[in-house]
Order: C-alpha cells, then sequence, then structure tokens
C-alpha cells in the first residue's frame, strides 16, 4: 500500500538568523510553496470540518515566518490539539531533554509532548481527533528523530482509524544521497529505517518508505512542496529558515550534520555550547597539524578545514565546557560536491591514528548513530577511509531502487 499523493497547485520575512547560506546561489525564479501553504491556499477542503491535531514545533511556518496553528486557526480550521517532538514545540529543548506536555499560551490548545514519557499519541488524545496534520522541517540525516515520530504517529492513528496529512517540506541539504545504509537491527529513534546518513529525500517521501517498509496502515497522503526541485538547497527556495534545533542554526551546520554527527559518540566536542555547533570538532589534547596533514592528503572536495581555538559554554557542552578546545572547523565550499559523511570518516581514521588512546569512541553509541558495527569496526583495523566509503556502494545502489516507487519530486 501507498499512501495517496495530492500534487496541488503559487502564489517574507526571513526569520531572525536567516539561512546562512554556504556560498551565494541563485533563488529559484518558480516560487517554492511548503505544503502548510498549499493546504491553506489550495485545499482547505481536505480539514473542512474535521477535528484537527497538529504536530509540529517552531519550523511550522509559512513564508512570512507566521505559525502554522494561527494560520490554521485563521482559517477556521477546528484545530482542537497540537502534538511536539524533540526540542518542544517552540524548539528550545535540550537534544535528549524529556519535554513535558503543557498548554500553548498564543492559542489556549493543549500541546502534548510526542518526546518525554511517551512517543506517540495515546487513544484518549486521538479520540478528539478526526484528522492529523504533520508539519516538521526535516534535516536531511538519517539521525534526526522527526522521522521516528512520524512512524509512531502514523501507528497510532492507523490503530485508531484516523487520516493523516504530511504537509512537505524541501529536504534542505538537497537530494544527494551518502553513507552507509542502516542495518535494521540497529533500528533506533535516531535511525527508524533501512536508509543511508544523508538521504536525500523530503519527510514526506520517508513517509511513504515507512508506510511501505513497517507495514503501517493508516489513511495517510502527502500534501507535497509546490515548485521544489531535488537539486535545490534550502537557500535556493526563497523559504524562511529557521533553526530546526537549538545546535542547528543555520544551514551550513545542516551541511555538515550528517558527517560530524558521529562524532558525538567520540571524546571530541562538536562545537556543542558554541557560536558554530557541527561546524567544528575538537579537543583540548587535539593535534591539528598531525591531523590536518592526513585530512589534507585525501584530497576532499566541496570543504575546507581551518585550524581553531574555542571554549565551549556549560551547560551546552558536556565535555569541555568553560575549556580552552584545540580544533578544526569545516567550512562548505562547493555543496555540490562536498561528502559530508566521507569527511566525517576521514576525520575519524586521521584523529584514531595520531590519538588512538584519546579519541573515546563509545561503541554503542557510536553503532547506534552509525547504524550498524562496521564502520566502527573498520576504522578499528586501520581500512583506508577510501576503501570503507567505497565498500557502501552496492547498499546505496538497493537503497535508491528501494525507494523510487515513494519520490515525490523530479
Amino acid at each position: 500500500m501507498h499512501p495517496r499523493v495530492f500534487r496541488l497547485g503559487l502564489t517574507g520575512l526571513p526569520w531572525l538568523l536567516g539561512c546562512h547560506a554556504v556560498a551565494t546561489r541563485p533563488v529559484s525564479p518558480v516560487p517554492v510553496r511548503s505544503g502548510l501553504e498549499v493546504l491553506l491556499q489550495d485545499s482547505l477542503h481536505l480539514v473542512r470540518g474535521a477535528r484537527v491535531g497538529l504536530v509540529s514545533n517552531q519550523s511550522g511556518v509559512d513564508r512570512h515566518g507566521v505559525s502554522g496553528a494561527d494560520l490554521l486557526l485563521a482559517a477556521g480550521v477546528r484545530l482542537t490539539a497540537l502534538f511536539s517532538p524533540e526540542h518542544g514545540f517552540r524548539g528550545t529543548a535540550a537534544p535528549g531533554e524529556a519535554v513535558a506536555s503543557t498548554s500553548d499560551p498564543t492559542t489556549g490548545l493543549p500541546i502534548y509532548s510526542l518526546y518525554g514519557r511517551s512517543m506517540a499519541p495515546s487513544p484518549e488524545m486521538l479520540q478528539q481527533l478526526d484528522v492529523v496534520l504533520i508539519d516538521l522541517q526535516d534535516v536531511g540525516a538519517r539521525y534526526y528523530t522527526w522521522l521516528a515520530t512520524t512512524v509512531e504517529v502514523l501507528r497510532a492513528a492507523g490503530a485508531a482509524g484516523k487520516r493523516v496529512l504530511i504537509l512537505d517540506r524541501p529536504n534542505p541539504i538537497g537530494g544527494q544521497v551518502q553513507g552507509n545504509v542502516l542495518e535494521t537491527d540497529f533500528a533506533s529513534a535516531v535511525g527508524r529505517l533501512a536508509i543511508p546518513m544523508r538521504h536525500g529525500m523530503t519527510l514526506g517521501e520517508l513517509a511513504r518508505l515507512a508506510v511501505r517498509d513497517l507495514g503501517l496502515g493508516p489513511d495517510v497522503a502527502v500534501v507535497p512542496v509546490a515548485g521544489w526541485r531535488r537539486t535545490q538547497t534550502f537557500d535556493q527556495t526563497g523559504l524562511p529558515f529557521v533553526p530546526p534545533s537549538p545546535n542547528l542554526r543555520d544551514l551550513e551546520a545542516l551541511f555538515h550534520y550528517p558527517g560530524l554527527c558521529l562524532f558525538e559518540a567520540t571524546a571530541l566536542s562538536v562545537g556543542r555550547g558554541t557560536e558554530a555547533p557541527f561546524r567544528l570538532i575538537g579537543a583540548p589534547w587535539l593535534d591539528t597539524a598531525a591531523v590536518l596533514r592526513r585530512v589534507r592528503g585525501a584530497h576532499l572536495t566541496g570543504v575546507r578545514f581551518e585550524s581553531v581555538v574555542f571554549t565551549p559554554r556549560a551547560p551546552g557542552d558536556g565535555k569541555f565546557a568553560d575549556t580552552t578546545v584545540i580544533g578544526i572547523r569545516l567550512v562548505t565550499t562547493d555543496p555540490d560536491r562536498y561528502d559530508p559523511v566521507r569527511a566525517a570518516v576521514v576525520l575519524l581514521d586521521a584523529i584514531t591514528q595520531v590519538h588512538r588512546d584519546q579519541i573515546g569512541v563509545d561503541p554503542a553509541r557510536f553503532d547506534r548513530l552509525a547504524g550498524g558495527s562496521a564502520l566502527r569496526e573498520a576504522l578499528a583495523r586501520g581500512e583506508a577511509p577510501e576503501a570503507i566509503v567505497a565498500s557502501w556502494a552496492p547498499d546505496l545502489l538497493y537503497f535508491r531502487q528501494r525507494r523510487a516507487a515513494v519520490m515525490l519530486y523530479p
């Protein structure tokens, strides 16, 4: 069973933090509209008269930065409940921090947390609804928990006989496919499906894949993005960039995240507690000269490496808070040629060779992020990064074939 797709429809204030584009890239001459805007402008009949619940957060806005909840109410939609993922409805909770249910001070609606004691809406919550809208801006990396939240909502809605509409949004880092494919035995909240670290799909497409892969059976449809092509990154859409979480503050961080997230399972900092999280790595003992000699010998494209010194602040950094850290900053120079996972593997290998007794890989946590033990074991054996990356090719080819039936955008 494949969920239905509504191909509809084109028609700003940018978000205060802006998009921080990696390089000057042309904005599409064709206006790009999010699924939220398509629903409001073309397709309100899909929810007219229904009791509606909205799964969203601070990223669920229109091109003027107005909240989807406010827009739905203003359009006369019977919005009766809100649901929040990791980081909460306003996006301010720390990573992994349980979020409590509360009420929205603006609308007065209840906000039920899907990242606390329960990861799914209860039958009692769903009893008051006819349809559930999911409007979340995914980041394009397997580790992000929006897909796991979406899967739990789909599962619960299916059991309760409720309709689900995914209000789709662009993949902010485009359509490239990179990294290894998760082994299903390692499925978790940070890797729900057998997809690569950088999957090149939208949340709507991932939901369609989840319905097929996991045998989910709710009445689910996708309201697609209008005017978006898979080759476009977020800075080319003309839509406002809203940081999806406290430590992914700009598009530059999103480009590095599919690779640098692996360093969360090491003794190195990824820049939490600084102004540039997920744009740098470091430790007080890091010999950047020795590491960078090895890294530059790999001739990576689309990225530049710079030596930096930074001081993470508490409570943002749990490793080296208020400590001087020697680090390496990654700067994207050509997004179309950059492979952040390959860059991370090269960095991991170089640091392992220089600091084998200090890199401090946490096996269980690393394997959870890496979607299996193969990457960690290959690095420990000293296998060449190029050989490691090349070994992923057959699984990536099969993944592309497997996902073809659920893809929505050219």
